[in-house]
């Protein structure tokens, strides 16, 4: 079944009881194979969390198998091992979003920025993230934020565009933060909002377009979204592996068909974040948390 004239695309997306099991898995795989503009990278094997430290080793094996996949990498911290995630991507010849995680803790702050800063200034930063969700989680004040962004804008070169990372809407709400960042790196997540899938794709269309709105002519890329494969339902929201693959595939397609610049979210499962989000959690990786394929069409199957 052909990408481009596969005959379940309409308005909103791939519906599944269209398709049999295989031509969905099949179709995934083609998109998958196809390529895509970004992934968030997962670096956490099986028993790491974030805090712990991470080993250029496992980076590396990481960014190999997804290397052939995508063109942008985002890292969401640097410290304890994830500044290593853009040395290694840029020396697999790709670039990178690189993201300082903020909190509620100062001193780790400090660290975060002054680690952004360094490693942008080696040359293996494309986009500067400033903070993720912490206006979301409520760690910062605007205030707080505010200084950090531009610290970030004043120490890097001018090439470099710098941005926070947070939820579509926020950038409505907050239009002091949306004025300091030279792009706007939105977050949008039907399923968080009890979208239900058959309709996720035009629920996305409207999140991005309000974080367009709201940058007033800024460039918008979406840094984060993605379903999870299993867990408990979210309202009209259902993981599942069917809903999983039909929302990567829309994703997918409308991201080449109108050059929306979108990070998936996420490259491997990780079992630590079912302490943030539930079980949903350790489920949104496009391979599993060992590293094999999630879904493997059934002509390879040995």
């Amino acid at each position: 079944m052909s990408f481009r004239n596969a005959k379940v695309m309409n308005l909103t997306g791939v519906h599944h009881n269209d398709m049999s099991e295989k031509e969905l898995v099949d179709l995934y795989n083609e998109t998958l194979q196809a390529g895509m503009h970004g992934l968030c990278f997962s670096p956490y094997v099986e028993g790491q969390k974030p805090g712990d430290q991470l080993t250029e080793a496992q980076i590396q094996r990481r960014m190999q198998v997804i290397k052939p996949h995508t063109q942008w990498v985002r890292s969401f911290s640097c410290t304890d091992g994830n500044e290593l995630i853009a040395r290694v991507a840029k020396a697999h010849g790709l670039k990178t979003l690189v993201g300082a995680w903020l909190g509620d803790d100062p001193e780790i702050n400090q660290r975060e920025i002054e680690g952004l800063i360094r490693i942008a200034k080696e040359g293996i930063v494309d986009i500067a993230a400033v903070g993720n969700e912490v206006m979301y989680r409520g760690d910062l004040t605007e205030e707080e934020l505010l200084k950090f962004i531009y610290q970030v804008k004043e120490a890097l070169p001018a090439n470099i565009p710098v941005g926070y990372v947070d939820a579509y809407y926020e950038f409505a709400q907050r239009p002091r933060i949306t004025k300091a960042c030279d792009v706007i790196l939105s977050n949008c997540y039907p399923f968080w909002e009890g979208c239900h899938c058959d309709y996720s794709l035009p629920y996305m269309k409207d999140m991005y377009h309000q974080a367009v709105r709201a940058g007033q002519g800024k460039k918008v890329i979406i840094t984060e979204t993605g379903w999870p494969s299993k867990g408990s339902n979210l309202h009209g929201a259902e993981p599942s592996e069917a809903n999983f693959m039909k929302y990567f595939i829309n994703t997918q397609q409308w991201s080449k068909e109108e050059g929306i610049e979108i990070f998936y979210f996420s490259s491997f499962d990780e079992s630590w974040k079912v302490g943030d989000e539930g079980d949903v959690g350790a489920y949104w990786g496009l391979w599993e948390k060992d590293e094999r394929p999630k879904f493997v069409p059934a002509s390879v199957v040995v």
